[in-house]
Parts: structure tokens; C-alpha cells; sequence
């Protein structure tokens, strides 16, 4: 694996930008023009990777890491302008709705109303004039698609209540019961079918657009699933549940020096023993679907794949889990096996012990580097550059860190005067450019910063604050902030630190391959010559 991967990241370098973050006129990044605007951006700066997080519809509290299903995508992402030129929408239609008042940030309580709204006016037309490859989408995604959007309409059958709390024939999957659900909400499902099928066709334009541009897009993989979600609800053979479907024992992380009561996530923890048994039938679709949006896959809490840390379920804080094993090698051959050498970053952040280093090194998948994490004056630290290996990646922060410039207000003094001293860095470069400098630097063959330390942008454009609800994944950037100006100061700095995007060879006709030659005999007639 780890001789496929030198030569995919090689000194190359990316932009960690979520596309909510992208600008728009109606409330929320999304897969149109901007979405364009910002790839060409990328190409102009010389960059490889543009790096999102999960694109997966959201859930309560609306993190992209909790989601009602690991296989659909974010309807808010449907771009509406490109639904007007489909006829779908008309742009009165859609300037007709509040989309919020402060451009920088998303309110997700206005886009739950008026999107959804908007879209099933969409819908009226779509049934009027379905395009002739919509059934062919609906049998090739069955398999999961048949179960998320009944799970959708079950959802607003149900005033949105999450489905342990339905009817116990529908909690249970009766037969009867789903097959009479099918009949009864067939509409409503085929709505959120027609949503798939726009938002994939959306989707897989822009990702062309990009690849044309020589851009790849490594997307992000949460490990856990939401308990509420059409995957638990589909499959809870594969899950911690007891008889009635309720959660034995919940994901998080236990206490630390930044969490007296640990983090309780209150994910559903796998049955890494019954998906051992069916050859991790789950992860196998979940990774191979992954697989096909992105040309690389970013897999985040790689840890809980050699132990997990597990919450009884009745807990309200963290402080009594224990360590269990996880599936470790096990998973990652027989996904090899059947999905050969994939592309993948994994998330290796926090206390690693030494089981956890032993499985990153026969993986042999590249693990990351944080450089804001760097800076304990205690002790040495392997995420200070002069201690990485080239075969990782470099990140000055990550969706779950301060902006750069945020991190230099609030981190303790002596962390922050430690990181001048050992980056050299002044006001006149800017603390953000020379820690992104640092980043670009390095020997990692990967560079990753997030799009809020390039503008160098305070704590106000900080995308997640864990274990916090509300406020969260909400800034987005404004059109004038991505111009050309940056994307040339970006360009070279990447001459600089050898990190510019390689450009494919264009193929030379016979004539213009016959012409070298003859030119480079000449030139060698001309040195003999002269001797």
C-alpha cells in the first residue's frame, strides 16, 4: 500500500474547504458555479487536492458526523441555480424565500423550512417530465437508496422523531408493516429519490470539472454512524443493540487534560464480531461507495479500528467507558481483498499507544500531522516538524481546530511563544503564513491547510467546537475573499516548497515527435563539431 501511495501524494499540497463554506445568495455552499469558481481557484494556485468534509445529509445539530444515512448525499448541496436551468425552479422562486441575514454563516433552522419547501416545488416538475435516466439510478443505488428514503418519509410521518421511537412494527421492520409503508408513503419517498438523483447528477459534474482541472477531492469518512439513521435502522444486526433496539454501549473518548468528563458522542458501537463473520459486508459497500465520489478517502478516528473506547449507554458523561478491541488488519485485508489498493488518509490524532502505531504501519496508509498541536512546551512533540516522517500528512488545523489566528489569542502563552520561536514567526509575514509556511515546508508529502487560516480568518470563521452543540459548522467564505490575487501568492509558494500541482503530459503528434528528434541531432552534430 505504501508504495502506491508515494507516488499519489508525493509533495503535493490541498485546500481543507467544506462546500456549506463555499459562498452563495442562498444561504449555504453548494455544487454550482461557486463551487466551479473555487476549483479554478485551486488550479491557479497550483494546488492537487481540494479536501470537503462529509457529504452526507445532516441530522440534528447539523454535523456532517451525524447523518441519516452514510450513503446519501446533502440536499442542501442541490444548487439551485443549476435546478432553474433544468426548469425545475424559476430565480423568483428562489429569491422569494430568507435565506438568513449574515452571508458568513449558515442558519440551518431557516434552510430546514424554506429549502425543503423550495424543493418539492422542484418535485411538482420533476414528476411532469421525469429525465430518462432517472430509473437507472434508482435500480443501480437500491440497495441503499430503497431503505434512506423510506426511512426519510417515515421520518415526516412521524413529526421527525427518530425511528426507535415509531410504531413497533415499523421500529421492527415487519414485513407487512414496510411493504404497507412503501404503498402508503410512495410519494413522499419519491421525493427524496428524486433529491438523490439530483444531487448525485450534480455531484458527479463537479467532480469531473475538478478532475478536468487536474483537482482531485479527498472526502471524509466518519467511523461511527448515527443511531438514529436509516443504517442502524436497516442493519442493527451490526450494531450494539439489545432486544428492543436501544444501545448497549455508546462511542466517545474518555477524559483528558481538555475534558474532565470525556467526550460522549453517543454513537452505536459496531458488532466487529457478527461483521467478522459476514466478511464486513457493511464496511465492504460503505467504503466501495466511498470510493466512487472521491479519489481519496480520509477515514476519521482511525484508533477505533485497533480499540474503542465504549460508554454504557445510560451514561451522561464519559468517565466510566472502557477499552475494547477493534477488528485492526482484519477489516483492512479483506477490504483490499475485495476492493483492491484504495487510496486513504486516516485520522490518527490524540494519545496513539503502540498497537495503534503497529496497525498505521501495516496499513500502511499515510497518518496526519496537526502543527497547532505541536506546541507543548513540556515535551517534544511528533507533531513538531522536524519529527515527521515523509509518508504523512501536514495540516496547520482541521475542522475540529481554531483558525490559526483564533488559535494565537487563545492558546496558553507559553504554546504560543514556543511556536514564534520555533517558526520564526511575525506579525509583518502573518501567523497564519508562517505556520502555513511551516506546513508547505516540511518533508510530509502531503500539505493540507483549511481555506480559514489562507484568508487568515479569527475565531469567529472556526468551523467546529467538539462536544458543543449549536453554533457550529456555520461560517462560510464570501466571494471577494477567493481571488486571484491569493491564488497567485499561493502559486509561489508552492514554486517555493516544490509543492506545484503536476501537470499531465499532452500527448505530440508523430510530426511534432519527429521534429524534437531532428533538432536534438542537429545539436549533437553542433557539440562534436566544436570539439
Amino acid at each position: 500500500m505504501s508504495n502506491k501511495w508515494r507516488i499519489i501524494i508525493m509533495r503535493t499540497s490541498g485546500i481543507l474547504m467544506p462546500i456549506s463554506s463555499l459562498p452563495s445568495p442562498y444561504g449555504i455552499g453548494t455544487m454550482g458555479k461557486e463551487a466551479r469558481r473555487f476549483v479554478d481557484f485551486l488550479e491557479k494556485g497550483g494546488q492537487t487536492y481540494w479536501q470537503i468534509l462529509p457529504i452526507c445529509p445532516t441530522s440534528y445539530g447539523d454535523s456532517p458526523y451525524q447523518s441519516f444515512s452514510s450513503f446519501a448525499g446533502n440536499p442542501y448541496f442541490i444548487d439551485l441555480e443549476l435546478l432553474c436551468k433544468d426548469k425545475l425552479l424559476t430565480k423568483i422562486e428562489c429569491e422569494s424565500y430568507k435565506w438568513g441575514k449574515k452571508p458568513q454563516y449558515i442558519d440551518y433552522g431557516i434552510m430546514y423550512v424554506n429549502r425543503y419547501d423550495l424543493l418539492k416545488k422542484a418535485y411538482d416538475r420533476f414528476k411532469k417530465n421525469v429525465p430518462a435516466d432517472y430509473d437507472d439510478f434508482c435500480k443501480n443505488e437500491a440497495e441503499w437508496l430503497d431503505e434512506y428514503t423510506l426511512f426519510m418519509a417515515l421520518k415526516d410521518a412521524n413529526g421527525g422523531v427518530a425511528w426507535s421511537e415509531w410504531d413497533e412494527d415499523l421500529k421492527f421492520r415487519k414485513p407487512e408493516a414496510i411493504e404497507a409503508a412503501r404503498e402508503k408513503y410512495n410519494d413522499d419517498i419519491n421525493f427524496y429519490k428524486m433529491l438523490q438523483y439530483l444531487f448525485f447528477k450534480q455531484w458527479t459534474a463537479l467532480k469531473a470539472y475538478a478532475n478536468d482541472k487536474g483537482i482531485r477531492i479527498i472526502g471524509d469518512v466518519p467511523i461511527y454512524v448515527a443511531m438514529d439513521s436509516a443504517d442502524v435502522w436497516a442493519n442493527p444486526t451490526q450494531f450494539y443493540l439489545d432486544e428492543e433496539l436501544n444501545p448497549i454501549e455508546v462511542a466517545g473518548c474518555p477524559p483528558d487534560a481538555f475534558s474532565a468528563d470525556g467526550q460522549l458522542w453517543g454513537n452505536p458501537l459496531f458488532r466487529w464480531d457478527v461483521m467478522k463473520k459476514d466478511k464486513y459486508t457493511w464496511w465492504t459497500k460503505r467504503i466501495s461507495a466511498m470510493a466512487k465520489l472521491y479519489d481519496i478517502v480520509r477515514i476519521d478516528h482511525f484508533r477505533g479500528f485497533d480499540s474503542f473506547y465504549a460508554i454504557p449507554a445510560k451514561n451522561d458523561t464519559a468517565k466510566n467507558g472502557v477499552w475494547k478491541e477493534g477488528p485492526g488488519m482484519d477489516l483492512f485485508n479483506e477490504l483490499e481483498k475485495k476492493l483492491g489498493k484504495l487510496p486513504i488518509i486516516v485520522e490518527d490524532l490524540g494519545f496513539l499507544t503502540p498497537s495503534v502505531k503497529k496497525l498505521l504501519k501495516d496499513s500502511g496508509f499515510p497518518g496526519m500531522k496537526v502543527i497547532q498541536f505541536a506546541f507543548d512546551s513540556r515535551e517534544d512533540s511528533d507533531y513538531l516538524p522536524h519529527n515527521y516522517p515523509t509518508h504523512c500528512v501536514v495540516y496547520t488545523g482541521t475542522h475540529d481546530n481554531d483558525t490559526v489566528m483564533g488559535w494565537m489569542k487563545t492558546a496558553p502563552k507559553e504554546s504560543v511563544k514556543f511556536a514564534k520561536d520555533y517558526l520564526n514567526l511575525t506579525k509583518e509575514e502573518g501567523y497564519n503564513w508562517g505556520m502555513m509556511r511551516a506546513a508547505w515546508s516540511s518533508v510530509a508529502d502531503m500539505a493540507i491547510v483549511p481555506m480559514q487560516d489562507l484568508l487568515g480568518l479569527d475565531s469567529k470563521a472556526r468551523i467546529n467546537i467538539p462536544s458543543t452543540t449549536g453554533g457550529n459548522w456555520q461560517w462560510r467564505a464570501t466571494p471577494e475573499q477567493i481571488d486571484n490575487k491569493l491564488a497567485k501568492k499561493l502559486h509561489r509558494c508552492m514554486e517555493m516548497y516544490a509543492r506545484l500541482r503536476e501537470e499531465p503530459e499532452a500527448e505530440e503528434s508523430d510530426a511534432e515527435t519527429e521534429d524534437k528528434k531532428t533538432a536534438s541531432k542537429k545539436t549533437c552534430a553542433k557539440k562534436t563539431s566544436a570539439k
